[in-house]
């Protein structure tokens, strides 16, 4: 898994159209291999990126949970926590 990739699904505040556009643009950028295209493949780079934003979209919005949603914030400082830690070695 691409770690630039972050859970979107049940967070509090709920998830964005930017933040769903770049999760597909790491996620096309990790299976073509490449960080920036040429010219001669940007239209199919961007038709891929479009696609899976509608896809992860559509996905998001018909999950269903019981959990309550998590706190970005909280979530984003124990992430933060775990590299330090992992890091400091």
């Amino acid at each position: 898994m691409c770690r630039s990739i972050k859970t979107l699904f049940n967070f509090q505040p709920p998830v964005t159209e930017d933040e769903i556009r770049d999760a597909s643009l790491q996620f096309v950028r990790k299976v073509s291999g490449f960080n920036k295209t040429s010219k001669a493949n940007e239209a199919a780079f961007l038709a891929a990126v479009d696609a899976i934003a509608a896809v992860s979209a559509n996905l998001l919005g018909s999950l269903e949970t019981n959990a309550p949603p998590r706190n970005r914030i909280a979530e984003a400082a124990k992430a933060q926590a775990r590299a330090a830690e992992r890091f400091s070695r």
